[in-house]
C-alpha cells in the first residue's frame, strides 16, 4: 500500500463541461464499451468518489434519521450474517437445542426488517445513486489520450490506483491490465 497514488481530481471542464465529449455506447461490441468503462474509472476516479460521497450525503441530509436507521441496521444485518457463517457449529447446535427461541428470535427479526425497511431503503438508495451515476459516466463519456494512458500505466505496474485495486479485486483485473 505504500506504492498507492491517488490521481489528481479532473477539472469540472474536463469532466462535465465543454471540453467532454459524451456519446452513447456502441453496445454491439461490449468490449469496447467495457474498456470505455474502466478507462473512465481509472482516469476519472477522484472525480468519482467525490461525487459518490456528495451524492451520499445529499440523500442522507434529505433523510437523516432514516439514513442513520438504515445504516445501523445495515451494519447489525452485516455482522450477524457474519458471525452465523463463522460459527456454523455453534449455531447449528443453539438453533437444535433451542427451537422455540430461534422462532421468536426469527419472528422478533422479521417485525423489526419491516418497520425499517424504509430506512435500509433510503440508506441503499443513497448508495445506488451515485453508482448509477458514476456507471452513466463512465459509460457515456468518450476516451481520450490521457484517459488511455492512465489506463497503460495503471496496467503496466507503473501506478497503482485506489479504483485499480477495486477492479482488481472484482475480478476485473483482465481487463483493467488489458
Amino acid at each position: 500500500m505504500d506504492d498507492l497514488e491517488v490521481p489528481p481530481l479532473r477539472t469540472m471542464n474536463d469532466f462535465l463541461l465543454e471540453s467532454a465529449r459524451f456519446a452513447a455506447p456502441t453496445f454491439n461490441n461490449p468490449v469496447r464499451w467495457a474498456n470505455r468503462v474502466i478507462d473512465n474509472l481509472l482516469y476519472y476516479q477522484t472525480n468519482y468518489f467525490l461525487s459518490a460521497i456528495l451524492v451520499f450525503l445529499i440523500v442522507g441530509c434529505l433523510n437523516p434519521l432514516n439514513m442513520l436507521v438504515g445504516i445501523f441496521t445495515m451494519v447489525v444485518l452485516f455482522g450477524l450474517f457474519v458471525f452465523a457463517t463463522n460459527n456454523k457449529r455453534e449455531t447449528q447446535k443453539f438453533k437444535r437445542d433451542h427451537p422455540l427461541l430461534c422462532f421468536l428470535a426469527l419472528v422478533v427479526i422479521g417485525y423489526l426488517a419491516m418497520r425499517v425497511f424504509g430506512s435500509v431503503l433510503v440508506f441503499i438508495w443513497g448508495i445506488m445513486v451515485p453508482l448509477t451515476l458514476i456507471f452513466l459516466h463512465a459509460s457515456m463519456r468518450l476516451r481520450n489520450l490521457k484517459n488511455k494512458m492512465s489506463k497503460k500505466l495503471e496496467s503496466l505496474g507503473l501506478k497503482r490506483t485506489p479504483m485499480g485495486i477495486i477492479l482488481f479485486e472484482l475480478g476485473l483485473e483482465e481487463q483493467a491490465r488489458s
